[in-house]
């Protein structure tokens, strides 16, 4: 059987990004995410995972926003947004847990010009039209040499929750 190739909704598809400091928490959503996902779907809507499973994700860091103005200014400084316009994820092995729907997924993600590999389960439900991928994983933003902002009697941790879920659906 061929891989099935899924384009990821960009009005659908969203990051939540949540940051916590000494004063209150600070949330993002952010949705315009870009993408594709190849896997080849087994008769029960489960991944095979005899056959490689690739994806791709995008997204431009300038839409990142919190809706306060000075803080995404700041952020969008800190993280060099006009240097460094994109937030990737290429998704490098996808293996079994064990538990429907549920997968170990690694990848490298490259962020403010540096590229980590991480690994953490996600959901996968797939189906012959549509797939929606869902995780979240806890970033500590100096792996990508980034110093925790700092303004005025604000500090925010480096510590930076991250969930996303990706809708995509089936490129003929």
């Amino acid at each position: 059987m061929s891989p099935f190739r899924f384009a990821f909704d960009t009005e659908r598809s969203c990051v939540w990004i949540n940051a916590s400091s000494n004063l209150h928490p600070i949330n993002s959503e952010t949705r315009g995410l870009s993408g594709w996902v190849e896997l080849t779907p087994t008769a029960d809507e489960a991944i095979d995972l005899q056959h490689p499973v690739t994806g791709r994700l995008q997204v431009d860091a300038g839409r990142l926003s919190s809706g306060n103005r000075l803080y995404d200014l700041e952020l969008k400084r800190r993280i060099d947004a006009g240097t460094y316009p994109t937030i990737e994820g290429q998704m490098t092995q996808v293996e079994a847990t064990g538990r429907p729907h549920e997968y170990l997924v690694t990848g490298d993600l490259t962020f403010h010009g540096k590229t980590r590999t991480f690994a953490h389960e996600m959901s996968i439900e797939v189906s012959k039209q549509s797939i929606v991928l869902r995780g979240d994983y806890v970033f500590d933003i100096r792996q990508f040499n980034l110093k925790p902002p700092s303004m005025l009697m604000l500090k925010v941790y480096p510590e930076v929750a991250v969930q996303v879920e990706l809708h995509g659906t089936l490129v003929s």
